[in-house]
């Protein structure tokens, strides 16, 4: 039996790294997006000539009706979840100072970042407990997808940060609340990785590499991420639950 696996914001950048590795290690995939299924039509090609079966769930994690419709396409289709990837986040339209920022700015990010999916995880995490009965003899587990954002400190994304470090704590949590029911629950830290969301500032940092921000003198890519994920969701990082991996080229490691 393959594994299914929900990911959230799965059609571009980051997500759309994970989902190749996973679709390459036999999942079948639910991917999450905000665009019209008609605008993801090559990528859900690519996915399913990996050898995976796709289907593509439409919506907002912000939104409370739109989560209720992401689960119900993916249960409808594949009537389990086995893995959650909570992927989907957003950065500040306008990388405003610190003291300036704006409550607009805030709550959106906020929403999507982590009051998304904390609802969805809750949502999901009651699915995979009331599945256990069933004696599915498939491992399950939540992945977020945080940043170093989450002890990084950027004064011009604050919200962003404070939502990345939200998630960590959430990542603890659930840890705890679900070990009972053998449901580990995992945060993966991404580094500067070159994506639609860094595309605007990509220049900038690829000078910070020449000069030694990461220790690895490169951009992460998506597949990066994707690997690591792919490592979790095979359960081949085994004991582990609750933990956090950096995958950033060292850039978050002290140094002087």
């Amino acid at each position: 039996m393959k594994k299914i696996v929900l990911i959230t914001g799965g059609s571009r950048g980051i997500g759309f790294g994970i989902a190749k590795e996973l679709a390459k290690s036999g999942c079948n995939l639910a991917i999450n997006g905000m665009r019209k299924e008609a605008q993801v039509t090559e990528i859900l090609h690519e996915l399913k000539n990996l050898g995976a079966e796709v289907i593509y769930c439409q919506g907002d994690i912000s939104s409370s009706s739109d989560r209720a419709k992401i689960i119900r396409t993916t249960l409808d289709k594949f009537k389990k979840i086995h893995v959650l990837i909570n992927n989907a986040g957003v950065a500040p339209e306008k990388r405003n100072d610190l003291l300036e920022a704006t409550e607009e700015s805030f709550d959106r990010v906020m929403n999507t970042n982590l009051r998304g999916p904390f609802f969805l995880t809750q949502q999901i995490a009651n699915h995979m407990v009331d599945s256990k009965p069933t004696n599915d003899p498939i491992q399950a587990c939540i992945i977020n997808i945080s940043s170093v954002s989450a002890t990084m400190a950027s004064t011009k994304r604050g919200e962003y940060c404070i939502s990345k470090s939200g998630m960590g704590m959430m990542t603890k949590l659930f840890a705890v609340r679900l070990g009972e029911y053998n449901i580990p629950v995992y945060e993966v830290r991404p580094g500067v990785i070159e994506t639609d969301m860094t595309s605007g500032v990509l220049e900038k940092y690829q000078k910070q590499v020449t000069e030694g921000l990461t220790i690895e003198p490169r951009l992460g890519m998506p597949e990066d991420v994707g690997k690591v994920v792919a490592a979790l969701v095979e359960n081949r990082i085994p004991y582990a639950t609750g933990q956090v991996i950096n995958v950033d080229g060292g850039l978050s490691l002290p140094r002087f």
